[in-house]
């Protein structure tokens, strides 16, 4: 439930409106960001206002989470107290989402729950693995760093999404003018030049009869030239949730470009999960069962669960490294390699830490060069919908002459008679 929170400077006389999503009015207030200066004016937002806020309103987004995670990272580490971090944080939130969330955490932990139980309760906002590394900081007694690191992890997420989002302007667009070109044309031109190839018996090509069968279509259920809008909006709404079903972590673990990106953000949050919970002295088990839930991929929550199995037999950190390097993909001897030479050297959170930084400036360098990856993507697209429409419009035209002026045999010349 939507709930507008009226916030009056009590000098000043000045209000501003903030709306918090939430069923309480203390939580309400708790989420506005309230200062000791301001009185506070709670009332509901109920019916067709409510629905309209939700769909035009602020949407919760990952640059929300950072700016979060990152400034409960600083105030813990100035001593803050984690409710008044959570209360100071509210001020900052945008969405009326997150504001509620922050106000129903600091309701929880006044009752004694514990700050990842808390987390747990918006899986919406708050991922698994983000539960988990919460979890890890309890364990470790060293919740500030892990919320730093949170917000470090999430703070490149997002940068690659950037980075992503602004390659994408340009063939987003030309697929768009596309498919609106493709749209007029099964309108006005495909049923003209449809009816001339009927009646001329033409045969034509596949594409043509593509384009034809797109127009009639659209033709009779006009209505069908927004499902693949739906479809898209549909898809990147509820893609946290497609991408944690296995097999598509699976899927795009084996595209290319996608997945080199994929595997080395899960390695990284994963050996620096670990290395965080190995200097902190916590039993190995428990470390790397928290790992693989932070982790966020299957493929890599099954080798730390693997790992867990194999030391519980008996086995060290190195020998199970090396047994389950195939599941790590190309990078697995080496890693394997690192964790036996930190065996040896007995300095395995060093090193696991070094590794998950040189996995993070491999992504800094594939944030940087995202646009020049896509450009070909972007080329071989153009070519393709360029390429098909004129196939699929003028080969036929092309084709007409032989039906309009039918080539006809020749018949040998007569031999001349003889004298």
């Amino acid at each position: 439930m939507l709930k507008k929170v009226v916030l009056t400077n009590i000098y000043t006389s000045k209000s501003t409106d903030v709306i918090v999503d939430t069923d309480d009015d203390t939580k309400a207030v708790l989420g506005s960001g309230k200062a000791p200066n301001e009185s506070a004016l709670v009332t509901d937002i109920g019916g067709l206002d409510e629905s309209i806020y939700r769909l035009t309103g602020v949407k919760p987004g990952l640059d929300e989470a950072v700016s979060l995670f990152s400034g409960m990272a600083r105030c813990l580490e100035r001593n803050i107290s984690t409710i008044k971090s959570l209360e100071l944080m509210a001020a900052r939130l945008k969405s009326p989402r997150y504001r509620g969330a922050v106000a129903d955490i600091s309701h929880h932990i006044l009752s004694g729950d514990k700050l990842s139980d808390c987390f747990a309760m918006h899986p919406d906002l708050f991922s698994s693995d983000v539960v988990a590394l919460l979890h890890a900081g309890e364990e470790s007694g060293q919740i500030a760093a892990v919320f730093k690191q949170i917000a470090h992890g999430q703070g490149k997420s997002q940068k690659i999404l950037r980075k992503l989002r602004a390659g994408m302007i340009y063939p987003c667009i030309v697929v768009v003018l596309a498919l609106a070109v493709v749209i007029i044309m099964a309108f006005t031109l495909i049923p003209a030049i449809s009816k001339l190839y009927i009646s001329m018996h033409a045969t034509l090509p596949l594409a043509t009869k593509i384009l034809m069968a797109f127009s009639n279509i659209l033709l009779k259920q006009p209505w069908m030239a927004a499902i693949p809008i739906i479809a898209l909006m549909v898809f990147f709404k509820y893609w946290p949730k497609i991408y944690r079903k296995p097999l598509v972590q699976i899927t795009l673990s084996h595209t290319p470009i996608v997945g080199n990106i994929i595997r080395k953000s899960a390695a990284m949050v994963s050996f620096r999960t670990l290395a965080l919970l190995l200097h902190a002295n916590v039993r190995i088990a428990t470390a790397l069962e928290i790992t693989a839930k932070s982790s966020n991929h299957i493929e890599f929550e099954n080798f730390f669960l693997t790992i867990r199995d194999h030391i519980a037999e008996g086995l060290s950190l190195p020998e199970s490294f090396l047994m389950e390097s195939h599941r790590l993909g190309p990078d697995g001897r080496m890693v394997a390699a690192v964790v036996q030479m930190a065996g040896e050297t007995g300095g395995v959170n060093e090193m696991l830490d070094e590794l998950a930084t040189d996995y993070e400036e491999d992504l800094d360098v594939i944030a940087n060069s995202i646009d020049k990856i896509l450009e070909p993507v972007v080329l071989v697209m153009l070519g393709c919908i360029v390429g098909g429409l004129v196939y699929a419009i003028y080969g036929p035209i092309f084709n007409l002459s032989k039906v309009i002026l039918p080539h006809k045999e020749t018949s040998p010349p007569a031999a001349a008679a003889p004298p």
